[in-house]
């Protein structure tokens, strides 16, 4: 009987290790700024653009050949030189690519996006975020 407790403690720890606390992917961002169109997604639209301007383009490892397009993701500020994060999160809007071979950041998010969450605009920070 201890045996069968035993393993049933073991097998649950292991699989507890497979589990990730981390509740969403992680990566970096910086700001873009005007002009935001055209875009990949909906070209001139103006209509594309989210209330607030919380939008981003984001890279070919999430842009999937455009299914991207109209995805929202909830994105936090994590770190960055000199403790940029403002603190909270926000619900952004995929509207772009930045899918060229330069595009170094996970997502580039307008500039009002990125300054609700960086206290510096500039910077280029570490960021959770998640498909919502």
């Amino acid at each position: 009987m201890m045996r069968l407790f035993i393993l049933a403690i073991f097998s649950s720890l292991l699989l507890l290790k497979q589990v990730s606390l981390v509740p969403g992917d992680v990566g970096t961002a910086s700001s873009y700024g005007p002009p935001y169109i055209p875009t990949a997604c909906e070209g001139n639209r103006r209509e594309q653009f989210p209330p607030g301007n919380l939008f981003v383009a984001v890279n070919e490892g999430l842009w999937d050949n455009g299914a991207a397009c109209g995805r929202r993701y909830r994105v936090r500020c994590v770190s960055g030189n000199n403790r940029p994060c403002k603190g909270g999160s926000i619900d952004v809007k995929v509207v772009d690519t930045c899918g060229s071979s330069s595009c170094s950041n996970t997502l580039l998010m307008s500039n009002d996006a990125f300054t609700a969450i960086s206290r510096f605009p500039n910077a280029k920070i570490n960021i959770e975020y998640t498909q919502i």
